[in-house]
């Protein structure tokens, strides 16, 4: 089990911070984090009382340059 289910935005977006992303906006229901050393950008969609799927998360963390063990010791 890789621990990524149902996890909720909001810390989600914090668990980015703690690795080294700010947030740039908020554009509706979207975070913008961003990072000086990337070249990327990351949109989280931050709906209230929805969890973020796997899938989108996992490709969150890899554009992030994390692996899943140290994005879950960030969260």
């Amino acid at each position: 089990m890789s621990g990524l289910h149902n996890l909720k935005p909001d810390r989600v977006v914090k668990a980015f911070e703690r690795a080294g992303w700010t947030v740039e906006r908020q554009t509706g229901s979207h975070v913008i984090l961003s990072k000086a050393a990337s070249p990327y950008v990351l949109s989280i969609p931050v709906h209230k009382g929805k969890p973020i799927k796997q899938g989108l998360l996992r490709s969150l963390i890899r554009t992030a340059g994390l692996t899943i063990e140290e994005f879950l010791r960030f969260y």
